[in-house]
């Protein structure tokens, strides 16, 4: 038994910020069905990399990863027919979830006055860079549109450096996990009263959100790079491996010590440059010069292992590879190998949580319109005549 057996969901999301919710939920064991086009396709499908280095709707490892434990139906929502039978599936669900623009779920009769003439408790969780209301309400954009209006872009990249974009679309990130709790929190709500309502989730408010605290410092905050207002060393340093970096922080005297121990340097623990946290913050260069050039002398993995045995925090810095190869999150049970029937063994994360009576299970990702007859048929009640007529047709498509 998974903690969200009995919650049904009609995912409308596509891209990210929608489906790494419903993720989540689907992992936890709700049934999530999400509703694709074959004429409109998720631009997850069509994102790389691709197994075998091909592009293919079904072999995308960003949706393979975005989409797990879910099912897919084709739906082609600009057919009246079409919207009918997700009106059908709206009917069946606990909970519907869409992130396209502001108004297009009006347009195609689908908008929450007219969910809820279908089901009146439904829970609807709308996605969006802006939000549905205030004076940005009708924005459009991506992730990287968040990061540059929550101050993230700002704040990224090196001291008095140009503004930085994240490497990804972060909002794409924050957004989903707020979208998540708000979904609960409104099932939770719909338990104790009857009532369904409509959730409105932005990008740009969890950025904001979680950068709060920097910007109740000061008016315009320094990037701070890998640096630290209050621990010294905090930073990076390179390793004997090929490409190898460990990343080292220090917070008070006593790992400092413990610091300069574990490196037999035990005499530097009393230099005067060095003497207290405010001391090695102005003399950072020399500071991080003479940690780089002992540094580089281990590997990444041994003297993450030596410091953090001896008290001090530091942990090696892991790519792509590494990470999926790691032993502490394998043996954890953070990757779980799953067979795709395009991508093969691969290995997808876990929900980063543990719940000791109901725990995950995750499924692969669906294939494009895998489970139409399943959904439609079985769960729905259609007839097969029907379904086929509706496919032939391109209605399902």
């Amino acid at each position: 038994m998974t903690a969200l057996n009995d919650i049904k969901i009609a995912d409308f999301s596509w891209v990210g910020a929608g489906p790494r919710a419903t993720k989540d939920l689907a992992d936890n064991g709700a049934t999530v069905v999400k509703v694709e086009s074959r004429k409109r396709l998720d631009l997850g499908r069509r994102s790389p990399p691709f197994a075998g280095d091909r592009a293919n709707v079904d072999a995308s490892a960003f949706f393979a990863q975005t989409n797990t434990s879910k099912y897919s139906v084709t739906i082609n929502l600009s057919d009246p027919r079409g919207v009918d039978v997700a009106k059908s599936l709206v009917a069946w669900s606990d909970v519907v979830v869409e992130n396209f623009g502001p108004g297009f779920m009006e347009r195609i009769g689908l908008g929450y006055d007219e969910l809820r003439q279908i089901k009146p408790d439904i829970i609807l969780a709308s996605v969006s860079v802006a939000g549905r209301t205030g004076p940005m309400a009708g924005f459009r954009g991506y992730g990287n549109s968040a990061a540059a209006h929550s101050g993230h872009a700002v704040m990224s990249g090196w001291p008095e450096g140009e503004p930085h974009m994240p490497p990804f679309a972060y909002g794409d990130v924050i957004a989903p996990m707020f979208a998540t709790v708000a979904i609960l929190g409104a099932l939770e709500e719909r338990a104790r009263t009857g009532q369904g309502q409509h959730l409105d989730i932005s990008q740009i408010e969890p950025m904001v959100h979680v950068l709060a605290d920097l910007y109740a410092q000061a008016d315009a905050p320094e990037k701070p790079g890998n640096g630290d207002p209050v621990m010294a060393p905090h930073n990076v340093y390179p390793t004997g491996d090929e490409d190898g970096w460990v990343a080292i922080a220090v917070e008070n005297e006593t790992q400092w010590q413990a610091l300069c121990q574990t490196l037999d340097q035990p005499n530097q623990a009393g230099d005067a440059r060095f003497a207290i946290a405010a001391l090695r913050r102005s003399h950072l260069v020399e500071l991080d010069q003479w940690l780089s050039d002992l540094t580089r002398k281990y590997s990444a993995a041994a003297l993450a292992s030596e410091l953090a045995e001896a008290g001090v925090p530091a942990a090696p810095v892991l790519n792509g590879k590494t990470l999926f190869d790691d032993p502490e999150l394998n043996r954890c049970g953070h990757f779980v190998t799953l067979e795709h029937p395009v991508l093969g063994a691969c290995k997808m994360p876990t929900p980063p949580m543990i719940l000791s009576q109901t725990p995950a299970r995750v499924s692969r990702s669906p294939l494009l319109g895998e489970h139409n007859r399943q959904v439609l048929v079985d769960w729905l009640g259609m007839s097969p005549e029907q379904v086929e007529t509706l496919q032939r047709e391109e209605v399902l498509g």
